[in-house]
């Protein structure tokens, strides 16, 4: 089996191309600017955290972005949607906010969180990205963050590759906004961050400062 180097330079042109066009045409809407009032509303007025949750190759993306949150000052947590209907759905607390992705917004085990999560708690507002804006998923959301729908660069149209792109952005879009609204500091930073190039990094900065 030969790889033929001009072609892979090629296909990976294409791919920055389209990977990068997909980036440009999230859709900018009001929506973030409730999304980021909701996280810091619930997690930071109200004492709760950010639970996101989504199935496979979104999943490591939400998985992702909770880590991210939480390592810049707000409390978040990844829920596996099918392990919360097998008791792990108890890591909810009323003044919480869920932050769910579904590229399809037909995903069954998010879909059926959805139910659970207002079974439990009605009140917990729910933010949605999503690639499919009408779908089931985003009927009653509190936010609905659209990707934009860009195909996928896979050649079989099918693998998750722009869309995890795409939601890596708006989950980065979410977490710089909240850090800005909640006047997150370097200082901040390296109190959670004790090990590392980037704990030292963040030390350097707040010790100049």
């Amino acid at each position: 089996m030969m790889v033929d180097s001009k072609n892979v330079k090629e296909t990976m042109e294409a791919i920055l191309q389209a990977e990068s066009r997909a980036v440009a045409s999230i859709p900018v809407t009001d929506a973030y600017a409730d999304a980021v009032r909701i996280i810091v509303e619930r997690v930071h007025g109200a004492g709760g955290k950010l639970v996101t949750s989504g199935m496979g190759k979104a999943g490591q993306i939400a998985a992702n972005i909770a880590t991210t949150f939480s390592s810049t000052g707000t409390p978040a947590v990844y829920l596996h949607p099918s392990e919360a209907q097998h008791g792990d759905l108890g890591v909810l607390r009323p003044d919480d906010v869920m932050l769910l992705i579904s590229n399809s917004g037909k995903t069954r085990e998010i879909v059926e969180l959805v139910a659970l999560v207002h079974g439990l708690y009605p009140a917990i507002p729910v933010i949605v990205i999503t690639g499919n804006p009408d779908s089931q998923l985003t009927h009653g959301a509190s936010a609905v963050l659209p990707t934009g729908g860009a195909a996928e660069v896979c050649p079989l149209g099918l693998t998750p590759t722009t869309s995890t792109t795409v939601m890596t952005v708006i989950g980065d879009v979410l977490v710089v906004n909240v850090m800005k609204a909640i006047g997150f500091t370097a200082a901040d930073y390296a109190l959670r961050h004790h090990g590392g190039y980037l704990g030292a990094t963040a030390r350097a900065k707040t010790e100049k400062n």
